[in-house]
């Protein structure tokens, strides 16, 4: 049963419904180069570490927090990410503490944004754990094939296609920037209106 759940998590991340977090994993990764690969490994995998809480919290109806609150929250996490790279001073990522912070701190909100889907997927079974778990795994699997695919095509822009480092992390993190504010901007709407 919980390669069901490996299986959904996984695909429930590589799928464009979830372009949100596919947008959080870009805004990560864009400082980084293929080289860098054990940074964003890190990373990534402590973004899976703060939603794989809240999930679990919320899935165990321990937290509740509104949907409306969670879906203007999460655009948010993304717009801060993508402008604290826009405003790096440097070309490559010296002090990463900040970089994990985000993503721990952020990955409690995004697991919130979770919490919906898979409550819907486990209904009243009674052990959750293993379903959890692989659905976590499953989860952090998708996140690692998109945090490759920015890699590889940074890697790429970057050293053969001779752009600047710099220059290429200002374009990737402020299109990002920009879709995600845009979901703020909706986020807004749903809240108020």
């Amino acid at each position: 049963m919980d390669g069901l759940y490996f299986e959904l998590g996984w695909q429930h991340i590589i799928n464009w419904d979830a372009y949100d977090h596919i947008l959080f994993v870009i805004a990560l990764s864009a400082i980084y180069l293929l080289r860098d690969w054990k940074k964003v490994l890190v990373l990534v995998t402590a973004f899976t570490v703060g939603h794989s809480i809240t999930l679990a919290l919320s899935v165990l109806h321990i937290i509740r927090i509104p949907a409306a609150l969670i879906e203007f929250l999460i655009p948010v996490t993304i717009c801060v990410t993508a402008l604290s790279n826009i405003i790096r001073k440097d070309e490559a990522p010296q002090n990463l503490q900040l970089n994990y912070f985000y993503a721990l701190f952020f990955g409690l909100i995004h697991g919130l944004g979770f919490s919906n889907y898979l409550k819907s997927l486990l209904g009243s079974q009674a052990n959750i754990v293993k379903p959890l778990l692989g659905f976590n795994l499953g989860l952090e699997f998708g996140q690692i094939i998109i945090v490759m695919c920015i890699l590889l095509i940074s890697t790429w822009i970057v050293q053969f296609g001779r752009v600047k480092r710099r220059d290429w992390n200002m374009f990737l993190s402020s299109a990002t920037f920009g879709v995600a504010f845009l979901m703020v901007i909706q986020g807004v709407r749903a809240l108020f209106i």
